[in-house]
């Protein structure tokens, strides 16, 4: 079948009958179109568009911002009958994870690339519905010493999971509309990762399992954008200084410089230290370090070596980018299987650097509208992502990451679809992406020629 129709679309390439010899002569077969797997060549902002809308109509259906009676099952309404029985309504993902933290994060920047109001009422409803049921909930909290463990999160955060992205999407509302009333979450959370999060004895943060002073990779996102942000929202410096710190502390032990790319665990007590490159973790070390740069002033003397890891990493990144644009769970093993969320986390990023001017569109550009056409078919009908893998404790063998299980309720794909098709719109609307003899180039100017094959000037000259 193959065959029959490659045959008969070179014979419509020159005009030809059926009969018609097919041959190097009277045929351009460099122009035949390849078997893609997957879309090829440059995306519409329509159909961006299209994909992100998809996600936003589904999550907006599945995460209701109210409160019930645990026992009754009864709507409670009225925040001062808050008790020990009311929780949020379970939907399918949870509004007080750091997933949900990503995700706040990604709509606000679809609300800002698309004006598309709808992003931005999901956005504010369920931020000020936190912020508003917080103080009932604490007031339980203090004379019973239980709540929900979903608000629990809130008002008393255990770790940077509970504290960090949430907080940083947060400050980024504030920042952006002064009339949210979050100070009292912001103050809560970013006091819990300032004062309360485990160190080592220089400072890093770290963790107890799965065993004594052992580093994170998800913890650079976990912690360390929230860190640079209160730098913003408060205009104490001191905030800019230990975010850059942070970065340097967890880079030093756990950036490999010969594959450009971080392992995800680091153990104090290990005399050698494994290197396992999982997607995601490393998609958290390299939104970690867009965020810094994002929130951080160009004159910070330590900003530069930030975007220097940034560009290490991004060439690490693109070394291992399947040929269907997705990247694996273990970086560097084709053998296991193409995750969505990472591959999500490095389309935002890799594009934000671009438009950033971080670095460069010829050479990344085509990459990552490749990985985008992955992230797309990620998205099923229904709005669900995809392909994603589950939560993830840290391991020391290749088995442990290659046989994670995936699933569509893995919300950790999600926020990275919108925020990845937020930056592609701005990345489509910056560049001037052009298709030139079947391959997706970027062009710093518009090319005004639709021919197949043009030389930069849009001449065809041999």
């Amino acid at each position: 079948m193959k065959l029959k129709s490659f045959y008969i679309c070179s014979l419509l390439l020159i005009g030809g009958s059926a009969s018609a010899q097919v041959n190097d002569s009277n045929t351009p077969l460099h122009l035949m179109t390849p078997q893609y797997k997957l879309r090829y060549g440059v995306s519409s902002l329509e159909d961006v568009k299209e994909t992100m809308g998809r996600v936003l109509d589904y999550i907006s259906a599945v995460t209701p911002a109210k409160l019930v009676d645990a026992k009754t099952g009864k709507p409670v309404e009225r925040y001062k009958d808050i008790d020990e029985n009311t929780q949020l309504i379970r939907g399918d993902f949870r509004l007080t994870s750091y997933e949900w933290g990503v995700t706040y994060s990604a709509v606000l920047a679809a609300y800002k690339a698309t004006g598309d109001v709808a992003y931005k009422n999901y956005l504010y409803e369920r931020l000020q519905f936190l912020a508003d049921i917080a103080p009932y909930f604490n007031n339980v909290y203090r004379k019973k010493g239980k709540v929900d463990d979903l608000v629990r999160k809130v008002i008393d955060p255990h770790s940077l999971d509970d504290a960090g992205a949430i907080c940083e999407a947060m400050i980024k509302a504030s920042l952006t509309d002064k009339d949210l009333k979050l100070q009292a979450l912001i103050d809560n959370y970013s006091s819990y990762i300032m004062d309360k999060e485990y160190r080592l004895d220089d400072g890093t943060f770290a963790r107890r399992r799965p065993h004594y002073n052992t580093l994170w990779l998800d913890d650079m996102f976990m912690g360390i954008p929230t860190v640079a942000y209160m730098g913003r929202y408060t205009g104490n410096t001191a905030y800019y200084d230990e975010a850059v710190k942070q970065v340097g502390l967890f880079a030093k032990r756990m950036f490999v410089p010969e594959k450009n790319l971080f392992r995800h665990g680091w153990v104090e007590a290990m005399a050698e230290h494994p290197a396992f490159h999982w997607g995601r973790a490393n998609g958290w070390a390299l939104l970690t370090l867009c965020e810094v740069l994002d929130a951080v002033p160009e004159d910070h003397p330590g900003r530069a070596d930030v975007l220097n890891l940034l560009r290490k990493h991004v060439k690490g990144l693109a070394a291992c980018q399947g040929i269907d644009g997705f990247w694996h769970q273990l970086l560097d093993h084709p053998d296991t299987y193409q995750e969505s969320s990472c591959t999500a986390i490095y389309t935002y990023c890799i594009a934000h650097a671009i438009n950033e001017g971080w670095i460069d569109a010829l050479t990344y550009g085509p990459m990552v509208q490749l990985a985008w056409h992955a992230v797309e078919s990620s998205v099923n009908e229904k709005g669900q992502v995809e392909g994603v893998c589950v939560g993830t404790g840290m391991g020391f063998d290749p088995a442990f990451y290659a046989y994670r299980p995936v699933h569509k309720m893995a919300a950790h794909g999600y926020g990275p679809v919108i925020w990845a098709g937020a930056e592609m719109i701005k990345l489509l609307q910056r560049q001037h992406a052009k298709m030139n003899d079947s391959a997706v180039q970027f062009y710093p100017e518009e090319v005004l020629t639709d021919k197949p094959i043009f030389n930069y000037d849009a001449t065809i000259k041999y």
